[in-house]
């Protein structure tokens, strides 16, 4: 090397070598007078060739940065060691590098992995050149190994933090979309630009307004969990089917989802009701997040839906318990009340009720058991639920007593309900001839100035009646003398 070119070499930023590849020449000139065609597939055929054509090449000399990155005192020492520096998949990488030097090249670069004298990885960068005039013999070979370690650690450190950010999107148990909402800025932003201050106004004007946004959101990834809450096979199919699970009233959060969107909301959520491919229902906590970074354009937001529709069903339950009878499927005594109190207070007018006393439950539970008395009970529960329907409502207000209330019914209304009832319960006695069920009926309809709870005492005054009635067509002892006090003609009012 002329003095100019040893003073570059030797104060060269990057660690340089050069080596004499002629003896691997020589090893390639007779592979091919055996006939070796594809080098490449020949080395991996059998890694101890790769290693014998490394052990040919000499090191002829190398720079100060070389010794420095590998920890070497000085070249011998560096060779001396070469088993430490290059092992493991190295022999790997330089296949290609042969390769490159059987096929003709005089230039090649590859990534690899080598190691200093202490142990310690290296990732590098190699580069090669046959220097000029040694293109026949390859004798002379210019390598430089750049130290790319802290820009593979940045690497590996990037995929491994993806890798964890996807395992987290695909295995979350709650479902999760990755959306492109930049369109729907755009449609909004239009709006802004058009003067229009009250967005809610706008959307009332123009509902096609929302359906457009709705049509220009763009899915890029869901998640197992998105397939598994709404029945999808596959990801192609959900998106395909997508009008399946948002329809119905899906339109109105929307609406409010956009209003967040108009107003800088970028992070919020809402319950709405989406539906799985098979038809059933979701009932789905909504969060929506612009993700960071993409707060200008809205190009990637993140949509997690939460099934909560075990949690809505159980409040459903918690409801209808807390407005029904669990035995006789009828309304309850709170809402009986309930119902009394808003009656009171709504103008409408006339307003009928029946007031209903099952006859020998009492007997019925000594004589037969409690399950017995409980099957007339569910019985005539199941006769009221198949004769009330809205506006009317029947309910259990007492041990044994019922009641329907007819809003808007005059007293004609409320007698055909009251024929229609003992015709139902005259059909299910047939059924149950073993076990008929007997029940005293009152019914009144209200009066010009007449409160609710002054009604319902006449209602009940004509079920004592004919309950009455009842104990003397049966040889029974009354006291002919007894009239029902305020007292208990109330108790379906008053709770006493």
């Amino acid at each position: 090397m002329q003095t100019f070119d040893a003073t570059i070499f030797e104060l060269a930023p990057v660690a340089m070598w050069i080596e004499d590849f002629s003896a691997v020449k020589q090893q390639f000139d007779h592979w091919r007078a055996e006939g070796v065609k594809d080098i490449r597939a020949f080395l991996k055929e059998d890694m101890a060739r790769v290693a014998a054509c490394s052990q040919q090449i000499k090191m002829l000399a190398v720079n100060s940065k070389t010794l420095e990155l590998f920890e070497a005192r000085d070249l011998a020492h560096l060779v001396e060691n070469l088993s430490l520096m290059f092992r493991d998949d190295m022999l790997e990488s330089h296949v290609n590098e042969l390769a490159e030097l059987w096929e003709g090249k005089t230039e090649f670069n590859s990534n690899a992995v080598n190691y200093s004298l202490s142990g310690r990885r290296l990732d590098i960068q190699l580069k090669g050149s046959v220097l000029p005039g040694y293109e026949q013999t390859l004798g002379r070979i210019l390598l430089t190994t750049e130290d790319v370690t802290a820009r593979e650690d940045a690497r590996r450190s990037e995929m491994q933090s993806r890798r964890h950010a996807e395992g987290l999107f695909e295995y979350s148990p709650v479902s999760l979309w990755v959306e492109d909402f930049s369109e729907i800025k755009n449609l909004i932003e239009t709006v802004r630009d058009r003067g229009i201050e009250d967005f809610r106004v706008f959307m009332d004007v123009h509902p096609e307004f929302i359906r457009q946004c709705m049509s220009e959101i763009r899915v890029i990834d869901v998640n197992q969990a998105t397939l598994d809450l709404f029945c999808a096979p596959d990801v192609q199919t959900l998106l395909h089917r997508q009008t399946e699970i948002f329809r119905d009233e899906m339109e109105k959060p929307f609406r409010e989802q956009l209003m967040d969107l108009w107003e800088g909301k970028l992070y919020h959520q809402r319950e709405v009701v989406n539906y799985a491919l098979d038809g059933s229902i979701r009932h789905i906590l909504l969060h929506f997040a612009v993700l960071p970074g993409h707060e200008d354009d809205w190009s990637q937001v993140q949509v997690a839906l939460t099934d909560i529709t075990a949690r809505k069903k159980a409040e459903a339950y918690l409801e209808y318990l807390g407005k029904h009878d669990v035995l006789t499927k009828l309304h309850n005594r709170a809402f009986y009340m309930d119902e009394m109190n808003r009656l009171e207070r709504k103008p409408l007018r006339p307003v009928s009720a029946i007031i209903m006393d099952l006859n020998g439950l009492k007997e019925a539970n000594d004589q037969l058991g409690h399950d017995a008395g409980d099957a007339l009970l569910r019985r005539f529960g199941e006769v009221l639920n198949s004769v009330a329907s809205l506006p009317n409502h029947a309910a259990r207000i007492g041990g044994d007593e019922f009641a329907i209330l007819m809003p808007g019914a005059d007293n004609k209304a409320a007698t055909a309900m009251v024929e229609t009832i003992s015709e139902l319960l005259h059909i299910n006695n047939q059924f149950y001839s073993n076990a008929p069920i007997s029940v005293s009926i009152g019914c009144a309809t209200s009066k010009d100035g007449e409160t609710m709870e002054d009604m319902i005492k006449r209602a009940d005054l004509a079920m004592y009646e004919d309950k009455r009635a009842y104990h003397i067509d049966r040889g029974h002892t009354v006291d002919a003398g007894h009239t029902p006090s305020v007292r208990e003609t109330a108790r379906g009012l008053t709770g006493a």
